[in-house]
């Protein structure tokens, strides 16, 4: 038996993508010029599958506040927290996230999936419950797997199923951990937190929610869904990510825990992992900063999002459920997205391609992620090219409308 063999039939799938053309998985972008540009392919690139939010990873001051930070710390740390101490900028920039979400606990780690697979995995033991979306994230299926917690399954974005679940579990003792998200990365949909919350009172269990693609796009603050939701205070751990909205990578938790740094001696990703570079540190304060000064990014990502989202919709694409700044256009199967994808692609859009086994309930999908550093005509010009490879390949009638595919939700 080889090595491999547990993965054939990815492995059959992955060759017939790769025979096809260039592969989506190993996109080398030869040259980034901005948010929303680079070079790939030798061509100028137009992006909109990156995440960058707010479009920080250029801004001037989080670009030299990185700069004086290597040159007054180095470029890195050499080991972990625990091993090789904290530098001042980690304390600060922990005092600084607790500080913004009103919390009086954080702890920072190297990503944001060390976040999750660490904090969740931690928090539960034998005797306990954890309970997760259908649709979770890879960190946090990851982090099922290092607890010997009961894990158990609820309908994506469905408080009812949450509740029967809990009931099941009546008067057993041990404690529950229920996970969410504030915005699912594949189809861009939120969660209907207050009646989640609503249903984790009822049983007396603790909420952890993931605001990876939620920090700085919702909340009068830009603190995510629970601020949103004005749940906040009922959140009992919030875990989110730098690599998104704040241009860098990185994580944190946050929590009121009375007991909470206890989890710097017991959670494992956090223990033995180097420490995040005083660059990243330092670019990640200021980026924070900028959420909080200039909410007009707020305000222009989220026009940019009803724009390329209504524009889309007006096209006759099938496309996630609500607004948000991940808009997930469905396609027939996994061989017309990658197909569309590279379409894309040749025409000088990067998107994301997403298909089986790593989208929810199969579905096949090109994942657009919107930034308040797009142009209106960048926007424009996306869905104009979309239209018109749309109806080059039979998804879209000549006039636009959407030809109905099987297997779509």
């Amino acid at each position: 038996m080889g090595l491999f063999d547990r993965h054939a039939g990815l492995l059959d799938a992955y060759r017939d993508v790769r025979t096809t053309g260039a592969d989506p998985f190993q996109i080398r972008m030869e040259r980034v010029l901005s948010p929303t540009e680079a070079v790939i392919n030798g061509k100028k690139t137009l992006l909109v599958g990156t995440n960058n939010y707010f479009g920080l990873t250029f801004d001037p001051s989080c670009m030299e506040a990185a700069i004086e930070a290597i040159r007054a710390e180095g470029t890195g740390t050499t080991g972990s927290r625990i091993a090789n101490g904290s530098y001042s900028e980690h304390v600060a920039l922990e005092k600084e996230i607790a500080e913004f979400y009103g919390k009086k606990h954080c702890m920072v780690f190297t990503t944001g999936y060390q976040a999750n697979l660490g904090v969740i995995s931690t928090l539960v033991g034998s005797d306990d419950f954890l309970l997760i979306d259908a649709d979770s994230h890879a960190s946090i299926y990851d982090a099922c797997k290092q607890t010997q917690a009961e894990v158990v399954r609820f309908k994506h974005n469905d408080p009812t199923s949450l509740d029967a679940r809990l009931r099941r579990l009546g008067d057993k003792p041990g404690n529950r951990v229920v996970v969410l998200e504030g915005i699912y990365s594949m189809l861009g949909d939120s969660a209907p937190l207050e009646d989640f919350v609503a249903v984790c009172k009822k049983y007396n269990a603790y909420v952890l929610i993931d605001e990876a693609h939620s920090l700085g796009a919702l909340g009068e603050h830009g603190r995510g869904l629970c601020e949103a939701a004005g749940v906040l205070d009922d959140c009992h751990f919030i875990v989110g990510t730098f690599s998104k909205t704040l241009g860098a990578i990185g994580g944190y938790c946050v929590s009121d825990d009375p007991d909470f740094d206890i989890l710097r001696v017991t959670t494992r990703s956090y223990m033995f992992t180097a420490s995040l570079p005083p660059s990243i540190v330092a670019s990640v304060r200021q980026a924070l900063r900028i959420v909080k000064a200039r909410p007009e990014l707020r305000t222009r990502l989220w026009d940019n999002v009803a724009a390329l989202y209504d524009g889309l919709a007006a096209q006759g694409f099938k496309l996630g459920p609500e607004h948000g700044p991940v808009v997930g256009v469905h396609l027939p199967d996994r061989m017309m997205a990658i197909g569309f994808w590279r379409a894309m692609l040749d025409a000088g859009i990067y998107v994301n391609v997403a298909v089986p086994p790593a989208t929810p309930n199969g579905v096949s999908l090109l994942r657009c992620s919107v930034s308040a550093a797009h142009t209106r005509e960048q926007i424009d010009h996306t869905i104009e090219v979309m239209a018109g490879i749309g109806r080059q390949l039979g998804i879209l009638d000549s006039t636009s409308k959407l030809r109905a595919v099987g297997g779509n939700r």
